[in-house]
């Protein structure tokens, strides 16, 4: 996550110097409970001194107000495709799907009918 608040920063930075006003949080989603939940709560404590300076910067970023941590199920997490091995390949299908959303397979029940 350490990581992903860096790119973050740099993102955010670049587009204030190219003028682009950012207002309010970028938002970070993450699939470990204890993660989001240590960046979440003030009364956390760091249990491993090897993981403070990655613990600090992120608590730091949403302290500032530049981030907010989200939870995200392990199943609907698009992420997964690219970093977990999956055995399961309806598991997989449905990432896939929720990635490649199509407009003209799903369209709106109000929407006039296609002309054929």
């Amino acid at each position: 996550m350490k990581t992903g608040i860096e790119a973050l920063r740099g993102v955010r930075y670049k587009l204030r110097l190219m003028g682009i006003g950012i207002s309010g949080p970028s938002y970070i989603y993450g699939d470990n409970m204890s993660v989001i939940y240590n960046t979440q709560r003030l009364e956390s404590t760091l249990r491993k001194k090897s993981n403070s300076i990655c613990y600090h910067a992120v608590r730091e970023s949403v302290a500032m107000g530049e981030s907010l941590t989200g939870h995200i199920k392990s199943t609907d997490n698009p992420a997964d495709i690219v970093t977990k091995i999956m055995a399961n390949g309806q598991k997989r299908c449905n990432l896939v799907n929720k990635l490649l959303y199509d407009l003209y397979d799903h369209e709106d029940a109000n929407s006039p009918a296609k002309a054929v």
